[in-house]
């Protein structure tokens, strides 16, 4: 009997269930672009990244519950938030509404030049289009953000050599990875030296 009650518990409000769509409100705002006010759109931004920020925070709340000096709390609180924030925004939000958006861009314009549909049915079957290419993109999207090469999960990830992750990684994931390091490592130096000035506190612990 314990152990359901222990999935249960394992289990993630924001990624095991219906609220992670939520990161993707922006996409179908961009596949209704052509249909709907600016404004309809710019909320779909807002949805998305609430759930971004909503994310980020659970994600910081779970690791200061983690046994640790209490030195070094803050810093991984911190680096948690920041590291959630930075690859949702990237999966959930900027990269796939980039992309519908030029989807849906291109195929209006083409639909334009080659047909002589009415303007209304271009925009019908421009938002169709978008919707389609939904459910196409997130997956290879969220594992191209996590690293992972194309048709492979976290669990059938193998370990490889470090020339086999370099032939296999995109290289714009090299860059968000390299300045995305650069920014947690920053973070946890400048929280270590303000652990470090504060009376009876010996630095982070990390």
């Amino acid at each position: 009997m314990s152990e359901p009650s222990s999935r249960g518990a394992e289990r993630d409000l924001f990624r095991d269930t219906w609220v992670r769509y939520l990161g993707y409100a922006n996409e179908v705002g961009e596949a209704f672009r052509s249909l709907v006010p600016a404004a309809v759109v710019w909320l779909s931004y807002g949805v998305a990244s609430s759930y971004v920020l909503a994310d980020a925070i659970d994600k910081g709340k779970k690791a200061g519950k983690v046994p640790s000096p209490e030195a070094g709390r803050s810093a991984r609180v911190t680096v948690a938030v920041v590291d959630t924030f930075v690859w949702q925004a990237l999966a959930s939000v900027a990269i796939p509404g980039f992309t519908i958006n030029r989807v849906c861009a291109t195929s209006l314009y083409v639909l334009g030049t080659a047909t002589r549909w009415p303007l209304a049915v271009r925009k019908w079957t421009t938002t169709a289009l978008g919707l389609l290419v939904i459910p196409i993109i997130i997956h290879p999207i969220d594992r191209w953000v996590s690293g992972l090469p194309p048709g492979l999960q976290p669990a059938q990830a193998l370990p490889l050599s470090g020339e086999a992750q370099l032939l296999l990684t995109p290289p714009w994931y090299l860059s968000c990875a390299l300045a995305h390091s650069l920014l947690c490592s920053n973070l946890l130096l400048l929280l270590g030296d303000a652990d470090a000035r504060r009376p009876g506190v010996r630095g982070c612990g990390i």
